[in-house]
């Protein structure tokens, strides 16, 4: 099977594989070359997928969908992070979410000035 992973703004990944292992919503599910056509909504969690000339890979990824048709198995999601080893895998997730914590307090403190000058400006408007 093809495995494709896009990403909003480029293709992540492109691989053959033999095996996809997900989660949806209502629990996990394998996909193997044979596995009749799917789709799902996929909830963030890790992806893992084998070759049939590698070790399998794991690679943590947000939400999305995922269809398999034929022998392509397409997955779109907003965010992901590949590494074949777990520990790897859990310093890179930990480094990215500090980062989104650090970009989201940064937009919360510019949110709050953004409002308090509105509401500045609304007052001297009403005098």
């Amino acid at each position: 099977m093809k495995l494709k992973i896009m990403l909003p703004t480029h293709i992540y990944l492109e691989k053959e594989v033999t095996k996809v292992i997900g989660h949806a919503p209502n629990g996990s599910f394998c996909l193997l070359t044979r596995h009749i056509d799917f789709v799902s909504t996929l909830i963030p969690g890790l992806l893992y997928f084998e070759s049939e000339e590698e070790k399998g890979e794991f690679h943590a990824i947000d939400s999305g969908a995922l269809v398999k048709c034929g022998q392509e198995v397409l997955i779109s999601t907003r965010r992901a992070i590949g590494g074949a080893d777990i520990g790897k895998l859990k310093e890179k997730l930990e480094q990215q979410f500090h980062i989104l914590d650090e970009q989201e307090k940064k937009a919360r403190v510019a949110l709050a000035k953004l409002e308090m000058n509105f509401i500045r400006r609304f007052m001297d408007f009403g005098k």
